[in-house]
């Protein structure tokens, strides 16, 4: 009897026993449960912000292409350059979110921080009308590739000398053929044979115009660089196919040629209205015998005043086109582009460039290079410069909340009519970030990859 009890107290706790032990089991479970699932609704949590971000940095871009806009509506007027004090350019707000403005700066040596601010695409080479002594003498370039592109756009199937046509884009894989036609945009010149991508970006791998980390380690990570502490930009950087401006006055009928002989009477017209007879006959006969072939040869052999300049600087041009295409700023032109202007090349481009930053409120006529260049110069470089903008880039990266859903646009604005309007836009963010590394900092201090 005693023994039978004994037994059924042990069956007993054994029982209880192997129920605690599920209990356990069971609330083991319940707990990794809980966790798993508090641990996924963190995630989503997480990820439902990260969309959120990414939704108010679009519209972060969106909120600065129509700031933009009112820059140039408001700033842009005189056929220049807004200056960089009449707009924010970095870190401007758009509620919780913030957008920059890549821009590219006057000093050829500070490659290693941002610069922001518009870009005029008129201090750029167009692909359209650039002469192949041009092409030739911009960095990273090729022969090859000079006379492709010159081929590329021309009408003809001849191939210049070094260039490519239908038979060398035949035997590509997939063959194609020679578009024989202008460029539609710069990213086409991909197409083009002998167009690297060593050959279109350089070092500079993100098209931001800044030396980053990346871009001076050698070959330890993309793109491959001599790490010399300087940046090598690509063909990219220096071309464009949309400076043009429009040859007509502001009263709309055509701005006076003062190449052009037969225009001389409207041309004392004009300066009889601006300056009255006697200042109008001075001016006028500065320029007889004066061989006239650019507006930057008319100012320098009129000798008109800057002040005087400035009132009929958009009434006259070179050309009796209806538009002028792929004249070049010399303005906001890099050094590079300079140096490959015909009559500026190596000897001049350097001056320009160091005035411009001496002197940065002069910059918004032809006043200033005239007293810089000589007279030789003149005459062989004019004919391919301008002293006025009517189309700019807006490079726009923007971050959402907390520093998350980075975006990159880049649009191009024509202010050639009265309203601005968006001509160009290219989603840039597959190439990473181009903020640069202080931005990067800034925005950790500031908290905002913290939540």
């Amino acid at each position: 009897m005693n023994v039978t009890r004994g037994t059924s107290c042990i069956r007993r706790r054994n029982e209880r026993g192997s129920v605690l032990v599920l209990v356990l089991w069971i609330s083991f479970g319940l707990v990794v449960l809980a966790l798993y699932f508090g641990n996924s609704m963190r995630l989503e949590l997480r990820a439902a912000d990260n969309r959120v971000s990414d939704a108010k940095a679009e519209q972060a871009i969106d909120g600065a292409a129509r700031y933009v806009r009112y820059v140039l509506q408001t700033y842009g007027t005189n056929a220049a350059l807004p200056l960089l004090i009449d707009y924010r350019t970095e870190n401007v707000p758009v509620n919780d979110s913030a957008f920059w403005l890549l821009g590219r700066g006057n000093d050829p040596l500070r490659q290693e921080t941002s610069t922001f601010g518009l870009v005029d695409e008129c201090g750029k080479v167009n692909l359209n009308t650039a002469t192949l002594e041009i092409l030739e003498a911009l960095p990273n370039m090729t022969p090859e590739l000079a006379a492709a592109i010159i081929d590329w756009r021309d009408e003809d199937e001849e191939p210049g000398e070094n260039g490519a046509e239908n038979e060398t884009y035949g035997r590509l894989t997939p063959p194609r053929a020679a578009k024989n036609a202008p460029f539609e945009s710069v990213e086409e010149l991909r197409l083009v044979n002998g167009a690297t991508l060593e050959i279109l970006y350089g070092e500079d791998a993100n098209l931001n115009g800044v030396l980053d980390p990346n871009e001076n380690d050698g070959d330890r990570s993309p793109p491959f660089d001599n790490r010399d502490g300087r940046l090598d930009m690509g063909v990219l950087e220096y071309f464009t196919v949309y400076s043009r401006q429009p040859n007509t006055r502001s009263d709309g009928t055509p701005r006076i040629n003062v190449t052009n002989q037969q225009s001389r009477q409207d041309l004392n017209t004009l300066m009889q209205e601006l300056f009255g007879d006697d200042r109008a006959a001075e001016i006028i006969n500065n320029l007889a015998g004066s061989p006239v072939q650019s507006v930057l040869a008319f100012y320098a052999a009129s000798k008109m005043t800057e002040a005087e300049y400035a009132q009929v600087r958009t009434e006259i041009s070179a050309s009796d086109e209806t538009v002028v295409e792929g004249l070049i700023n010399i303005n906001t032109a890099s050094e590079a582009v300079l140096k490959a202007i015909p009559g500026i090349g190596t000897q001049f481009a350097p001056s320009i460039v160091s005035y411009r930053i001496a002197h940065p409120d002069q910059l918004n006529s032809f006043a200033w290079g005239a007293s810089l260049l000589e007279e030789q110069t003149i005459a062989e470089a004019g004919r391919f410069l301008t002293d006025q903008t009517y189309q700019f880039t807006a490079d726009v990266a923007a971050i959402g909340p907390f520093g998350r859903g980075y975006h990159r646009i880049r649009f191009l604005f024509d202010n050639s009519e009265d309203t601005p309007k968006i001509i160009y836009r290219l989603d840039q963010t597959v190439l990473g970030w181009a903020l640069g590394k202080q931005v990067r900092q800034d925005i950790q201090l500031a908290g905002r990859f913290n939540r």
